[in-house]
C-alpha cells in the first residue's frame, strides 16, 4: 500500500507538519514509487485538500502523465482510499475513511463508486458529475495542475548549484487521471476543528 499525506487546515497545508508526529510515513508521488510498475494506476500524483465554507474539496491525481488526446487510465484492480485524523492532538490514524473504485459494464464503459465516512454513496460513469445528497463526484481526464522544472532538478544534482528556473514547466500540456470528490466538511469533522487528511492505493480485492 503506497500513501500520500498532506494535512488540511483551512486549506491545504503542507506535508512536513505531519512529520513531527513521529511516525514513518511511506509516502510518493509522481512515478516516485517502483513498486508501482507493475500497476500504473496505484501512482499516486498529487493530493490536494481545501475546504470552501462548510464544503470539503478532495482531488487525487493518479496513474502516468497523458499526453493529450490519451484517454483516461482506469483499472477495477486498485482501492483509493481517503483518510481522516480529527483526533486531538492528531495521532495519525484516520478516524474515517472514503473509499473509490472503478468498475467496466458489459460494454466497457468505466463508472466510479465513491463510498464510506458519514456520506452519501456515489456511483455512476466516468467523465460526469454525480450527485448523491450533499456529495458531488467527478472522475476522468485533466489538465495536470502540477508544476516542475525537471530540466532544473536535474541539472542541480548534476552540478550541485541550484539551477531552477520558475518559468520553466517540463510537465505543462501533461494531462493525468483524477478523482474529484466535494462533500459537506461536517460529515468527517462534525466540530468543524483541524483534520489531517491523507491518501492511499491498495489492491482492490
Amino acid at each position: 500500500m503506497f500513501e500520500k499525506r498532506p494535512s488540511c487546515k483551512a486549506i491545504i497545508m503542507v506535508a512536513a507538519s505531519l512529520f513531527t508526529m513521529g511516525t514513518v510515513v511511506h509516502a510518493a508521488d509522481h512515478q516516485d514509487e517502483a513498486n508501482t510498475e507493475a500497476n500504473p494506476n496505484a501512482d499516486i500524483g498529487d493530493y490536494y485538500a481545501w475546504h470552501d465554507g462548510s464544503q470539503l474539496n478532495l482531488i487525487l491525481t493518479f496513474g502516468p502523465f497523458a499526453a493529450p488526446g490519451t484517454p483516461a487510465s482506469f483499472n477495477s484492480q486498485t482501492l483509493y482510499g481517503f483518510h481522516f485524523d480529527t483526533s486531538s492532538p492528531a495521532d495519525g490514524i484516520a478516524e474515517s475513511s472514503i473509499y473509490a473504485v472503478f468498475a467496466q459494464d458489459t460494454e466497457g464503459n468505466w463508472g466510479v463508486q465513491v463510498t464510506g465516512a458519514d456520506a452519501e454513496p456515489v456511483a455512476g460513469p466516468v467523465e460526469t458529475v454525480l450527485t448523491s445528497g450533499d456529495v458531488s463526484v467527478w472522475s476522468g481526464l485533466a489538465d495536470d495542475p502540477f508544476f516542475f522544472d525537471l530540466t532544473g532538478f536535474n541539472t542541480t544534482i548534476e552540478t550541485g548549484t541550484i539551477s531552477f528556473n520558475p518559468e520553466n514547466d517540463d510537465v505543462a500540456g501533461a494531462n493525468i487521471t483524477a478523482i474529484a470528490v466535494q462533500l459537506p466538511f461536517a460529515s468527517i469533522n462534525a466540530d468543524g476543528s483541524t483534520l489531517q487528511t491523507w491518501t492511499t492505493t491498495a489492491a482492490a480485492n
